[in-house]
């Protein structure tokens, strides 16, 4: 009888024993999983911020860049890269002042990113600072004048794209 009863808390205690592990087991290999997840997402943040800035730069200089002679097309195009009301609010500023300022007075301004960096990021929204060079000529000034401004650019990824949906001088 006696045996029996060592048999029975045994097989209880060694029982709990293989109980407790299993649920250890089973607490880190979800601890492993949930930490792999955070590692892709990650990942995919920082793809995303890369990408990015790199569209922001690409974007900043299309828009901000323009010569006299084919003002139009070449900020149409930069429109592409736009979305929302800032597509509609860019194209019409372009319409009504930019191109036609630019055709009387022969402007031609070249823009260049000097320095980008991420304001803030997900896989889906970026927020970039750019620091941005204009080299400007026109009749009435030939010789070329620089100026900087920093501005900050709000990211939106559409599919495969990122595309513009705010910028504001800073």
């Amino acid at each position: 009888m006696i045996d029996k009863t060592r048999t029975k808390v045994l097989v209880a205690v060694a029982g709990a024993v293989v109980l407790a592990l299993v649920v250890g087991v089973g607490i880190l290999f979800k601890g492993y999983l949930d930490d792999r997840a955070i590692e892709r997402a990650d990942r995919g943040t920082e793809q995303a911020r890369v990408d990015a800035v790199q569209a922001a730069s690409n974007q900043a200089t299309a828009m901000l860049s323009y010569n006299y002679n084919d003002v139009d097309d070449q900020l149409a195009a930069a429109a592409d890269g736009l979305t929302g009301d800032f597509k509609d609010d860019y194209n019409k500023l372009v319409q009504e002042t930019i191109a036609p300022g630019a055709k009387e007075g022969k402007i031609t301004v070249e823009a260049t990113v000097q320095a980008a960096s991420i304001v803030s990021a997900t896989a889906e929204e970026a927020v970039v600072l750019l620091f941005v060079n204009q080299i400007t000529t026109s009749d009435a000034s030939p010789d070329a004048a620089t100026t900087g401004s920093r501005v900050r650019m709000y990211m939106h990824k559409d599919g495969d794209r990122w595309l513009t949906d705010k910028l504001t001088p800073v």
